[in-house]
């Protein structure tokens, strides 16, 4: 079997007003994405996404101009010789860096559905896994800046549908911050309560938020500050060490997780498989992990990356939480992909059995939304 043809479509759903949350990096205006069809001579097309990275046209054009020549003719089940030809090609040097890794991630992810169709087995079982529940938190783009009450509010929603955990946007204001917070602990005493602060924080804003984080038992602070500031990280560590920090999501290939790990200061991993380099290397950090007895929550965006991602999860033998996307507005999550997943009564979910990642894809709504210029986020 031969890899024949490789094509990324970037795709936008713009946000109605009312559907607009407000986080640390800005107001999200529409979602976009990118994803991949990869085609064998076979006749297995295989799926993917590759994250937007901000730039979802760029990316597309990346893999449809470069990327896609590095790859046409080679065997799609060799994952492990694919993957090193890009990086040395493209990804280790002179590469534009992350939009490299974040294009590989995309299909790489189509290989591993190709295997899947060829065999007749789902991803994970080709991964060595198996259909375990997963439990899954309240994520995604919602419950953002809001009055207290009103945040209450949603949460309540959330725990009626079965989760246990549940994550609050932060990086407002430090004193905004630890009222929602407070307000959520108050209502919930035995509820899971993760937050994000999308780097919107200063290592003056974590040192006053982090002990009233502590006082009301929350189960991390995510990305606190960006990617590459390993200095606050630890700086932030020392401070509150009860208060787990979270990163990883802007975390390219298992180079960067292995100083994350070795440097001690982030201890929740969160791999974005359609960012780190797809499916083979997610499980590669998720194996460097675990010899580090880590735990791995994936961060996971759209229809197809939160597909991958259970099928990830359930594969590895240190899974953390599972990102649900709670957004009330998707098209990603609800229309691109069938089915994207199912949250349980006990909020666990199961990765899908079919073959491969066990989805259809919608070829129309790809065509009913392309990708238009602009930031995603003002």
């Amino acid at each position: 079997m031969k890899i024949t043809h490789v094509e990324a479509f970037p795709v936008t759903v713009p946000l109605p007003p009312d559907r607009q949350v407000t986080l640390g990096i800005g107001r999200q205006v529409k979602r976009d994405t990118v994803v991949v069809k990869v085609t064998t001579d076979d006749g297995i097309i295989g799926w993917g996404e590759s994250h937007h990275g901000r730039a979802h046209l760029a990316v597309a054009t990346l893999i449809n101009t470069t990327l896609r020549e590095l790859v046409v003719g080679m065997d799609p089940a060799d994952a492990v010789g694919i993957w090193a030809k890009v990086y040395k090609l493209q990804l280790g040097s002179h590469g534009m860096g992350a939009a490299a890794a974040i294009g590989l991630s995309g299909i790489d992810t189509a290989l591993w559905d190709i295997r899947g169709k060829a065999c007749g087995w789902p991803l994970y079982k080709l991964l060595g896994g198996a259909s375990r529940p997963l439990v899954a938190y309240a994520g995604g783009i919602a419950l953002g800046y809001q009055e207290p009450a009103k945040l209450v509010e949603e949460v309540a929603g959330f725990v009626a549908q079965g989760f246990r955990a549940v994550k609050l946007r932060v990086g407002d204001t430090p004193a905004r911050d630890i009222a929602r917070v407070q307000a959520v602990r108050a209502a919930n005493p035995d509820l899971e309560i993760l937050t994000d602060a999308n780097t919107g924080y200063t290592l003056a804003d974590a040192r006053r938020v982090l002990p009233a984080f502590a006082e009301a038992r929350i189960g991390w602070l995510e990305e606190p500050f960006p990617a590459h500031d390993h200095r606050s990280y630890r700086e932030a560590k020392l401070a509150a060490p009860t208060v787990p920090l979270a990163a990883g999501e802007n975390h390219y290939t298992r180079y960067e997780f292995h100083r994350l790990i070795e440097d001690g200061s982030i201890t929740i991993l969160q791999p974005d498989l359609c960012k780190t380099g797809g499916v083979t290397e997610t499980v590669r950090i998720a194996t460097m992990a675990s010899a580090y007895k880590l735990p791995v929550h994936c961060h996971s965006t759209a229809g197809l990356c939160m597909t991958a991602t259970l099928h990830v999860m359930s594969a590895i033998d240190n899974p953390g939480y599972f990102e649900a996307d709670c957004a009330l507005d998707n098209p990603l999550r609800d229309e691109l992909v069938a089915p994207a997943y199912q949250i349980l009564p006990d909020g666990t979910v199961r990765p899908n059995d079919g073959p491969g990642l066990g989805v259809e894809v919608n070829e129309d709504l790809i065509a009913r939304y392309p990708g238009i210029s602009g930031p995603a986020y003002v």
